[in-house]
């Protein structure tokens, strides 16, 4: 029996070891003898919770530094409609542009950023940019995507939170930030907004419309809304519409979020440093983190290692999970839980199909070649359903090529094997000019 005075002193350790094995070889059939060494705790630190002096969302506001950022005002005289059957007035996009648009209009490539990206699709991190550009080794003079000759635009998406109009954008009915008032989006919304910006700058028909994951959505929606705008599209992990697991590892993210209590059924802006879902938020973000990679990359990364002696207690001790709160709390500083949540079903409710006779059918009406690209390792987007997009582009008469990327990277790898994605994606450009 453990004494009362062991367990409040915390003085009692079994089992020696640091995850280490101590062999007997003193007889050829003796099993090894392993020991462990747990150190028992009874006094629990608090959970990584909130950081006391965080405001309530990460999202840029007006007044924070700008940055490359530029501003459109999505004009119209009704403002923008949704699909949802309601109206936005006043929306902005925020969006980056790289390289110079020439006279005649003819080399601008529209990159398409995922779920938590924004504009900043290439550069370094500044005080207007928390992280570095998102696909910064594919962006550039003399890159995938070359400058020197391609202007290339990234746009926050609608619902965003790095200076286009979401959630976290005042309404102009209120004065106050939209917040649970903020409506449903769906792609197609996305891809209207940033028609209006293509408009604005002059863009008539994109010579490549580029994207992975939920900007592979955008991509894909472009070449079916505007087919006569969009010269070629490469599409990487991504679909023609969302699977039910996609839903339902998105519904536990977004349940997550809204079981906080500091989430306030989404109105929580005014609650002060400290306040909001920032756990919540934190919670989805690693959720997704490991669907996004795989348990290949995670054993080869982190193993069963820790820092120090294991104690018994439920706090984080492994490094994995160090790895999965440093990036929670890391979107925690530069998201905003009300976007995560509109975009993140804006992914659930993507299909192609809906209005345009099934999938098939949409998929019939679009004239630009594509390059889809796998991830051999992806589960979250499987090469499976990039495969079918492919057959489909091609049983419609299409051009298509599917590039298969073998990687243990998982669905990141569209984000961490430019240097093998490249070479590809700038003979596509080049081809398709």
């Amino acid at each position: 029996m453990w004494q009362t005075a062991q367990v409040r002193n915390q003085v009692s350790e079994v089992f020696r070891s640091r995850g280490t094995s101590q062999l007997s070889t003193s007889a050829p059939c003796q099993r090894p003898q392993i020991r462990y060494e747990f150190k028992l705790v009874t006094s629990l630190p608090a959970q990584p919770n909130r950081q006391d002096k965080r405001p309530p969302t990460g999202a840029w506001q007006p007044g924070d530094a700008p940055g490359d950022r530029k501003f459109h005002a999505v004009l119209g005289r009704r403002g923008l409609r949704l699909d949802g059957g309601v109206s936005l007035r006043e929306v902005q996009l925020a969006y980056e542009t790289w390289g110079t648009l020439n006279e005649s209009a003819s080399n601008a490539v529209l990159i398409c950023h995922a779920l938590t990206g924004d504009s900043h699709a290439a550069g370094r991190s500044d005080g207007a940019n928390p992280v570095a550009g998102w696909w910064e080794a594919l962006i550039g003079p003399g890159l995938a995507v070359n400058t020197d000759e391609l202007f290339v635009v990234c746009a926050n998406v609608l619902g965003g939170c790095q200076g286009s109009t979401g959630p976290a954008s005042q309404n102009p009915d209120t004065g106050l930030p939209y917040g649970s008032l903020f409506p449903i989006l769906t792609i197609r919304d996305i891809v209207r907004a940033q028609a209006s910006l293509a408009d604005a700058i002059g863009v008539t028909r994109w010579r490549c419309v580029l994207g992975g994951s939920m900007g592979g959505m955008q991509a894909l929606e472009w070449a079916v809304m505007y087919r006569k705008r969009v010269g070629s599209m490469v599409l990487a992990s991504t679909t023609a519409q969302a699977s039910a697991q996609q839903i339902a590892w998105s519904h536990i993210g977004r349940s997550a979020i809204e079981a906080d209590p500091g989430f306030l059924g989404g109105d929580y802006y005014a609650a002060g440093p400290g306040g909001g879902p920032q756990r919540g938020l934190a919670i989805a973000r690693m959720a997704a983190q490991v669907t996004y990679r795989t348990d290949q990359v995670f054993t080869k990364k982190f193993g069963r290692r820790s820092q120090s002696e294991l104690e018994l207690t439920p706090e984080p001790q492994f490094d994995v999970e160090t790895y999965l709160e440093y990036h929670g709390q890391k979107l925690v500083g530069r998201f905003d839980a009300n976007s995560y949540l509109r975009l993140n079903r804006a992914m659930d409710l993507h299909d192609i199909g809906p209005g345009r006779g099934g999938v098939a059918k949409a998929l019939a009406r679009v004239e630009s070649p594509a390059l889809v690209i796998s991830i051999t390792s992806d589960t979250l987007y499987p090469p499976e359903q990039q495969r079918s997009l492919h057959q489909g582009l091609l049983d419609s008469g299409n051009r298509s090529e599917w590039l298969e990327i073998d990687s243990p990277e998982g669905h990141d790898g569209f984000l961490v094997e430019t240097a093998r994605m490249a070479p590809r994606i700038t003979e596509f450009i080049e081809e398709h000019a």
